[in-house]
């Protein structure tokens, strides 16, 4: 499992704050599409991890 895939299924499941329909799918579509994210993805990935309270992909990264 990737790091971006293990980030995203923990913010889906944490759903905390509760998601926009846009985000979940937009989480969705980082576990099953392996394509790389744009800087404008990344950015609000990020605000989605800082949102929830989980650490940044770095820190998923270095796991």
């Amino acid at each position: 499992m990737t790091p971006v895939t293990a980030a995203a299924l923990a913010l889906l499941r944490a759903n905390n704050p509760p998601m926009t329909r846009k985000a979940g799918s937009f989480l969705g579509q980082l576990v099953v599409d392996p394509t790389p994210m744009t800087e404008k993805q990344a950015d609000w990935f990020a605000t989605l991890l800082d949102r929830a309270g989980l650490p940044p992909l770095n820190e998923w990264e270095a796991a």
